[in-house]
């Protein structure tokens, strides 16, 4: 298993399969630190921003124990010698910014929730991140990094050490990045920003401690550790290579390359077989011990700027946006891991500051997600270099290939851009609208090559240029049916017909410019609905051509969802997110949700759901279909649900033994084929199924086959229960009344035909015959006798054992 803090929950993964195996979530807050139990390995202890600790048995997803602590904890650390307390990072009381390393003792008691107040500071003015404090071999001290000082404190003798490096006598940045212990000597390993790693020793004396250095990495080292054995080193940073050092020596060293992104924590397994990166990418890498590349799960990659937007592929249903630089990466919702990574730019990305590079600007789906529009830029402001390029799906590679590539579409920076998929004739042709500010929007369309040497029977080629005024062009949308294209301009709303490129009509709302634009849906067709940075939530309907009705509204997102009349609007206002869902044709909102989050809400987006949800509140009957999305400034993918957490997770207790969990044995197919066989021949031969209450829904086995051995009572307190149990009620029907039953029904047969076979007495009672074990010869008439004397015999305790 591979654990991991992900937000306000801890995750458990499979470290041979990469899935998500259960995910426990209990904190209101960020989850600063996890540290396994050292007293009991399937226990977990997780701390978070809520001010709690929290204990888990994570082989089941159970939690045990919450001790409220009541301060913000930053990092967490476990001791074996510390029988009944842990160490945590918590702010110090009255100062901003300064930290102090505390022991807290977990009170011990029946109940679930505890109050663990007793506080004793080890350490003052400690760095807040966890990869600042490491804990010495068998607890005997402890080390505390932070700017240039590093200090140590030995338990029994408590003594406090602290060294300092100079900042005049050297030309690099000496600054504490990290520091690790050595398992079984007394030995540091500190890491720094300029890229050095210094070895220290004899650290118990103030005066005559020593340190080595090594040096390979050019930046700083964000993250050490040490081998189990502690013969090696292992060491990362921004180079995004993974660099083990042996014995204490520059020159034996050796590496694994291109791992993707900068390597941020470093983590090895309790038996030193494997070794795990996490990486700025949000990815965490799974390596060998012959540094040798095993696996990875890459989350949602935090991309510095999602200038793409959220768009969700019709195919998968997945959301597509920015990741890696130059690269569009497509996240599954439901598994909560990237599907793939399709690289548009296709040029090397070089990690330095002030080199203007291409990036991928504004992407585009057509309906059924056969054809994708991508736009890259440089970052130069004045005289950007543009590049559109169209690709096609092909099912066969099962991926996007390239098939036009357009130089300079545009002779500005590209604004917005759609596809119409089938106009109100029913012409299959697609359309591709490009808004720029150069002052124009642009019509591209599909084309036959008539070059027979051509790889691809189609490409791309400009049908149409307009504009309004000479204008920027800011936005555009088509409407449901594909017959009217709207596109903005500045402080003005244009209307175009899609068949002659007519000008049909405008709306204008100054002052201000228009941000967003989109088409009415269903029922709702016949309205425009527009933004503007005034503060302006403006509605037009296109048969009277006039303003419907408008509301002063700071609106930052405006998203139609495609499977209905809803709109979710989105503002800020006063430092505050808030979401406003209506339809065009009412000017109410029917449901609005003040304070959303905490962060400013950039991007949202309706994805469609696989199946309707049944939804029994009013309030969220706009969310039936599909699944409203936001990205916020911070780059945290947020969620509207209908449902509290606790019944959007299902509790871990009630799915201890889920047979989808459990590893598929030869044994258990054959005894599921088994089943389904015998199941059927009940069927077919019109024989009535009699399942023993008792072996469905009695409580007693339900306990003793469900619940984790080491917390169950005792056996003597369960026999009771076990026993009662079994009992069968009176109201049952007897197992008796039903072998009446066969019986009336095999005489029937026996009248029929007196050369009965005996394949058929078999497949007319199964479960009775396996009792008396196979039988493959036929029998006679006092052998059926004595055979339906059995059969009357009550069997039913049997079942229930």
């Amino acid at each position: 298993y591979l654990l991991c803090a992900s937000g306000d929950f801890v995750k458990v993964y499979s470290v041979n399969t990469e899935e998500t195996l259960r995910l426990m979530g209990g904190h209101a807050d960020l989850v600063t630190g996890i540290q396994l139990n050292p007293h009991n390995h399937m226990q977990l202890y997780s701390s978070s921003l809520d001010g709690t600790i929290k204990l888990w048995d994570f082989m089941d997803g159970i939690l045990i124990k919450t001790f409220t602590v009541g301060s913000k904890l930053l990092a967490l650390y476990t001791l074996a010698s510390a029988e009944d307390s842990v160490f945590v990072v918590i702010p110090k009381k009255g100062e901003r910014d300064t930290f102090q390393l505390v022991s807290v003792k977990l009170t011990k008691g029946a109940s679930q929730d505890l109050e663990s107040k007793e506080l004793s500071v080890v350490l003052d003015d400690v760095g807040p991140s966890m990869k600042h404090i490491a804990f010495g071999r068998e607890g005997a001290y402890v080390v505390s990094v932070k700017g240039v000082n590093l200090q140590v404190y030995f338990f029994k003798r408590k003594l406090l050490n602290r060294f300092s490096l100079s900042t005049v006598k050297t030309k690099g940045d000496n600054r504490f990045s990290c520091v690790v212990c050595h398992p079984t000597e007394d030995c540091l390993a500190t890491g720094h920003a300029d890229g050095k790693i210094r070895l220290w020793r004899n650290f118990h004396h103030k005066k005559e401690y020593t340190y080595s250095a090594l040096h390979w990495h050019h930046d700083i080292v964000m993250d050490l550790a040490f081998s189990v054995e502690g013969t090696r080193l292992l060491s990362g940073g921004v180079e995004s290579v993974l660099v083990q050092w042996h014995n204490e020596s520059s020159c034996q060293k050796d590496f694994l390359p291109r791992l993707g992104s900068p390597i941020e924590y470093i983590s090895l397994s309790s038996d030193g077989a494997l070794c795990c990166t996490l990486h700025t990418d949000n990815r965490i890498t799974i390596i060998n011990s012959n540094l040798r590349f095993s696996r990875s799960i890459q989350g949602l990659i935090k991309s510095r700027d999602v200038k793409t937007g959220l768009v969700v592929d019709p195919r998968t249903k997945a959301l597509v946006l920015n990741g890696e630089p130059g690269h569009l990466q497509f996240y599954s919702l439901q598994s909560d891991q990237q599907l793939f990574s399709l690289d548009i730019v296709q040029r090397q990305y070089i990690h330095e500051a002030g080199l203007k590079q291409s990036d991928l600007v504004k992407v585009a789906f057509s309906a059924q997600g056969t054809w994708l529009a991508t736009v890259e830029e440089s970052e130069e402001v004045t005289d950007p270099e543009l590049q559109l390029k169209l690709w096609f799906y092909h099912e066969e590679a099962q991926s996007f290939q390239l098939n036009t590539r357009i130089n300079t579409p545009h002779d500005n920076h590209i604004t917005d851009m759609c596809f119409r998929d089938m106009d109100e004739l029913g012409d299959d042709s697609l359309i591709l609208v490009t808004t720029g500010r150069d002052c124009v929007f642009k019509v591209w369309v599909m084309v036959e090559d008539t070059d027979p040497e051509a790889q691809q029977s189609v490409s791309w080629t400009c049908d149409f240029v307009g504009s309004y005024h000479n204008y920027q062009a800011t936005n555009c949308c088509f409407s449901e049916d594909g017959s009217l294209l709207a596109v903005s301009f500045e402080e003005t709303v244009t209307v175009w017909d899609s068949l002659t490129w007519d000008l049909k009509c405008t709306f204008c709302h100054p002052p201000g410019n228009i941000r967003k634009i989109c088409f009415g849906r269903l029922t709702c067709s016949k309205y425009l609905i527009g933004t503007t940075d005034y503060g302006f939530l403006c509605c037009w309907n296109l048969l009277t051509c006039a303003l419907e009705w408008s509301a002063h509204l700071n609106v930052v997102v405006l998203q139609p969802d495609p499977l209905s009349e809803h709109i979710a609007a989105v503002s800020w206002l006063s430092k505050e997110s808030s979401l406003f869902v209506f339809k065009p044709n009412e000017p109410r909102p029917i449901y609005i949700q003040r304070n959303l989050c905490k962060e400013k809400i950039l991007l949202a987006a309706f994805v469609p759901r696989d199946e309707p949800e049944m939804i029994s509140s009013e309030k969220y009957l706009w969310l039936r279909k599909s699944q409203l999305f936001f990205l916020t400034d911070t780059q945290e993918l947020m969620t509207l649900s209908t449902k509290p957490l606790e019944e959007r997770l299902t509790p871990s207790s009630k799915q201890l033994a889920v047979e989808e969990s459990l590893p598929v044995t030869p044994f258990s197919l054959l005894l599921g084929k088994h089943r389904r066989q015998q199941a059927q021949e009940d069927i077919d031969l019109g024989k009535p199924v009699v399942h023993n209450k008792q072996e469905q829904a009695s409580p007693a086995v339900k306990e003793l086959l469900h619940t984790p051995a080491h917390v169950l009572p005792s056996a003597s307190f369960l026999c009771t229960i076990f026993i009662n149990s079994l009992l069968i009620s009176k109201e049952n029907k007897s197992a008796e009344e039903v072998a009446d039953k066969v019986e009336m029904e095999s005489e029937k047969a026996e009248d029929d035909s007196d050369q009965e076979d005996v394949t058929a007495m078999e497949q007319e009672d199964t479960s009775h015959m396996e009792l008396l074990g196979e039988m493959t010869c036929k029998l006679s008439k006092s052998q059926e006798k004595e055979l339906r004397r059995i059969r009357k015999m009550d069997y039913s305790w049997i079942s229930a054992f």
